[in-house]
């Protein structure tokens, strides 16, 4: 199997311990993560040759981001070193009713002053069969974008499948340009594209057609075909479209699937009840990276693709850190029916 490329940006995350407010901490846990490393890691525990791309400060700090990344198996040698410092972002952790908080402390990062030409592209996918990355990266700076642009015109060039998470960040648009400037030319190269009603909106103005997507902590798959079409439609490029299904009963408590349109089909995935979240953050970068497993391990099988995509996700709520840390065995036996959480001896 050729190997998956990702690109973005690894922070160091600080979380007062447990479920406490920042205002309580005496001290942080550390993790390190960011969506396309994320997507990386998970890539790497199913056995998917993979490399992460991105600009690291030479200091302690970049050389722990560095190793964290080769603890879990992924591809860092075409890593640049450079720039002022790591960015950082600090995560409360919300219980029952009152909803985790990330406040970021990225600006003047490492990555947010990355330049085109910095990354010699065609070398890094010489041997690559898919390029991913997200709305977050262009979202840190005009260089990040740039670089980003950079990136999938040289994959589009080469034959490589791009992909990306759309992932609206609105307190990163910050240096002048808006998403509406910046994200159709991007996502034009994009053959895979994963999405939320509020992606399409802040990202393209794109609306649900007629229909309410949400009802209280239940979501109808359904309701989202009106914004995959548009979406297929604004970008004929891309031959997959799809959207995680979040219904938030409570920040403990929530419904998790997923709907995948192929132009033809709509593929819906069995929900999952998640009653007590250990960690929601990489949510999403747990769904992408088990959905290219899937469509990399299934490619004539977008159903079953997908059903590994959403088992996949609904597990990383079970785990500390950013990082999805489980093996094809777990989520195939969650696909199974068995989410009985017996202790294997």
């Amino acid at each position: 199997m050729k190997k998956v490329v990702t690109f973005g940006e690894i922070m160091l995350r600080l979380s007062p311990p447990g479920w406490k407010r920042f205002s309580q901490a005496n001290s942080f846990d550390v993790v390190y993560g960011g969506g396309e490393s994320n997507v990386a890691v998970s890539l790497a525990n199913y056995g998917v040759p993979s490399q992460f791309i991105t600009r690291l400060p030479e200091n302690d700090l970049g050389d722990c981001a560095l190793m964290e990344l080769r603890k879990r198996g992924v591809d860092t040698q075409e890593i640049i070193r450079g720039g002022e410092r790591l960015g950082i972002y600090f995560l409360e952790t919300g219980a029952v009713s009152r909803g985790s908080k990330v406040v970021y402390d990225r600006a003047h990062s490492a990555m947010s002053s990355i330049q085109k030409g910095m990354v010699d592209w065609e070398a890094v996918f010489k041997d690559a069969g898919w390029f991913h990355w997200t709305g977050i990266t262009p979202a840190i700076s005009q260089g990040a974008a740039d670089a980003c642009l950079e990136a999938i015109q040289t994959a589009n060039k080469m034959g490589v499948t791009v992909s990306t998470d759309l992932n609206y960040r609105k307190k990163l648009w910050k240096y002048g340009k808006s998403p509406m400037d910046v994200m159709p030319e991007l996502v034009a190269g994009c053959d895979v594209i994963l999405g939320n009603e509020e992606d399409a909106e802040k990202h393209f103005g794109l609306h649900p057609e007629g229909v309410d997507v949400t009802h209280g902590g239940s979501v109808d798959g359904k309701a989202y075909l009106s914004v995959l079409k548009q979406l297929m439609k604004m970008f004929p490029r891309a031959k997959k479209v799809i959207t995680t299904l979040r219904g938030s009963i409570s920040a403990s408590h929530n419904t998790w699937s997923g709907v995948l349109y192929d132009g033809t089909t709509l593929f819906e995935a069995p929900t999952y009840d998640i009653t007590h979240i250990v960690d929601r953050v990489g949510g999403g970068d747990s769904f992408m990276g088990g959905l290219i497993y899937g469509l990399l391990k299934f490619p004539e099988d977008d159903q079953n693709a997908l059903n590994f995509a959403v088992a996949a996700s609904c597990l990383k709520h079970t785990i500390m850190g950013d990082a999805n840390l489980v093996t094809v065995e777990e989520v195939e036996k969650l696909m199974g029916g068995d989410a009985s959480g017996r202790v294997s001896r």
